[in-house]
């Protein structure tokens, strides 16, 4: 029988709603570290710089699960946890606000304005949807029960305490949850709508476009309706059954309508500044399921409306 280790709290609080960091000293049996210093140094270094790494040690930034400071000179002990809080980049304020649709003691409902991370990646940390929640609701132990991309506006579920969230994850994954997007794109009066689309996507670690495999096993499946069209434009309406990584714009891609204002759909666009008068024409508008610990059923509607929705002419 393998015995589990328990993975200790973080002795660190949270900073601007972010979460310590964790790291848990692998095993060395060539004896490669002598210190916890040279595998920090080793592990982040490069990203951090060698002498930023000393100064994180000597103002004692770095601590072991009970809360004392890692010096120079503390042995390497694989096993061992060290918590702290990185640096975090500059992040510039947005021009959109998140609102909560829904609280309780279990959950909370947001509507994610669009160009704001659901969680903390990259160069978006303090500025990301479950670090401003937490600290606008007082709620540190706040995290998602899905994700919703950053430029991808609307709904998204959270789980307020830790003990909870795999029920509400299970929805997820096992589809029992119906979510319900609208979308802006060419409208295409050949096009035969609705329509199922079932497609193989792919997403390769590092690449940020995801994309079909001809011929694989399907492993994602979206309804796609024509709900509105005017002026060239049309308003689409998505279901998706199956939540793979950026697979509305894909499929909506494959069928000749990609989204109006999509980055990285058909064609990668290059780093840019961002426009906020052009946001991604993508909005989670619904979320129905039933509550898997009080079987209450559920129904949440985003109060947006996407910008270049079409009005018939």
């Amino acid at each position: 029988m393998v015995r589990r280790h328990r993975t200790p709290a973080s002795p660190l609080p949270q900073r601007d709603g972010v979460d310590a960091v964790r790291v848990r000293l692998p095993a060395d049996p060539e004896g490669r570290h002598g210190t916890v210093r040279e595998y920090l140094s080793v592990r982040y270094g490069p990203a951090a710089g060698g002498e930023r790494i000393e100064e994180m040690l000597r103002e004692g930034r770095f601590v072991t699960a009970d809360g004392r400071p890692v010096t120079p000179a503390t042995p390497y002990t694989p096993g061992l946890y060290v918590f702290f809080h990185r640096d975090l980049p500059a992040e510039e304020p947005l021009p959109f606000a998140i609102r909560v649709v829904h609280r309780d003691e279990r959950i909370v409902v947001a509507d994610k304005p669009p160009f704001l991370a659901t969680t903390p990646r990259g160069g978006h940390i303090t500025r990301t949807a479950v670090a401003l929640l937490r600290q606008a609701l007082d709620l540190p132990e706040l995290q998602p029960a899905h994700r919703l991309d950053r430029l991808t506006a609307g709904l998204v579920l959270f789980v307020v305490r830790p003990a909870d969230r795999g029920a509400y994850q299970g929805l997820f994954a096992e589809r029992r949850v119906r979510k319900e997007y609208e979308a802006v794109a060419a409208h295409d009066p050949a096009l035969t709508l609705p329509r199922t689309v079932r497609s193989r996507i792919v997403k390769d670690r590092g690449v940020l476009a995801a994309y079909e495999v001809p011929g694989g096993v399907p492993n994602s499946e979206t309804r796609v309706e024509l709900a509105a069209h005017g002026g060239g434009f049309g308003g689409y309406r998505l279901t998706p059954a199956t939540g793979r990584t950026h697979q509305l714009r894909v499929h909506m891609n494959a069928l000749g309508l990609p989204l109006l204002h999509d980055p990285l759909y058909p064609v990668v666009r290059d780093a840019a500044p961002e426009d906020y008068d052009r946001p991604l024409q993508l909005l989670a508008r619904a979320l129905d399921f039933t509550d898997p610990l009080t079987g209450e059923p559920h129904s949440f509607t985003s109060g947006q409306r996407l910008a270049r929705w079409p009005v018939a002419q």
